[in-house]
């Protein structure tokens, strides 16, 4: 597997677990924001989709800051319903994946800027994948708290580390992705 099938990957393994968490909170609480310096799921979902849709544009061709994004704006509380929101959570990922799908391995140490700021398009990736993942936590942890007693885990569930490494350790060894388990379902 090459450099950009694997971010592919970690991309589609980042959107799947935001999209499993939301999927666990009820629409009050994709809005709810527990204090003024707190954002809501809604406007996390506002600022990756801003990021997304200004990083990947014209990805390998304009700055990956563009003039019309309104980034301070995505911090308000904007989008009013479910729909809204994962409207705009799906146009972001698509714009992130159509670009990803037009880099070839050749154009990874290409040179594009950020705000000005030149990075390999290697290095531009991966400075997405860490962003996104951060934010897609940030989904995860509020509606893991949402949740409560109710949470279905999206990764190896509490006390069950001894199972699933048994389980691991009772496979062959072999080259796998680490997301090869966890995207089973998004194929």
């Amino acid at each position: 597997m090459n450099y950009l099938e694997s971010a592919k990957r970690q991309f589609r393994l980042y959107k799947q677990l935001g999209e499993k968490a939301m999927e666990q909170v009820s629409p009050d609480q994709l809005f709810f924001q527990p204090n003024e310096e707190t954002n809501s799921i809604a406007i996390i979902v506002q600022h990756l989709w801003g990021n997304m849709m200004s990083r990947w544009t014209d990805f390998l061709t304009t700055d990956g800051e563009k003039e019309w994004r309104k980034r301070d704006a995505e911090f308000e509380p904007i989008l009013n319903s479910k729909e809204e929101l994962l409207s705009q959570w799906n146009a972001g990922w698509d714009c992130l994946f159509g670009a990803l799908d037009s880099i070839t391995n050749e154009q990874l140490d290409g040179i594009i800027y950020i705000r000005n700021e030149g990075h390999t398009v290697l290095e531009a990736i991966n400075r997405q994948i860490a962003h996104y993942s951060y934010h897609v936590g940030q989904i995860v942890l509020l509606a893991k708290m949402f949740s409560n007693q109710d949470w279905n885990s999206l990764s190896i569930p509490r006390n069950k580390s001894a199972q699933y490494n048994a389980g691991k350790f009772g496979e062959e060894k072999g080259k796998r992705h680490f997301t090869d388990e966890w995207l089973k379902d998004d194929k």
